[in-house]
């Protein structure tokens, strides 16, 4: 499935070893919640993926030595751009709204936050 020009969500949070638990919780409900996007038309959500895994004293050497955080990492790609606002629309629905509290309160926690909403997927091989 081709993703050049789709829409990208990608979020990583780091980690202490004391917040991974929940962070696994805070991620289990999440994607019991994203099952209700839309799977086809402009609104589509085309991938939805989790990951974690140590965070290295190197970044850029996966030889170096684990710093003992983890990083945790969202990826959400959509047909369009109106995916992600049908996204931020379905999470303040009433009758589908995303227990963003639990998430908001867990995110605190992190030593550190990147994020990219509306970004564009440029390079998409497989």
């Amino acid at each position: 499935m081709a993703e050049t020009g789709k829409t990208n969500i990608v979020v990583m949070w780091t980690v202490g070893p004391e917040d991974v638990a929940e962070g696994d919780r805070v991620f289990e409900k999440h994607a019991r919640w994203m099952t209700g996007h839309d799977r086809e038309g402009g609104t589509a959500l085309r991938r939805y993926n989790i990951s974690k895994g140590p965070e290295l004293s190197n970044p850029l050497d996966p030889s170096s030595s684990p710093t003992g955080d983890t990083i945790f990492v969202l990826s959400e790609i959509y047909e369009s751009p109106a995916g992600v606002d049908e996204h931020w629309r379905l999470a303040v629905e009433p009758d589908r709204k995303l227990d963003h509290d639990e998430l908001v309160a867990w995110s605190a926690k992190a030593k550190n936050i990147r994020t990219l909403h509306y970004g564009t997927v440029v390079q998409d091989r497989w």
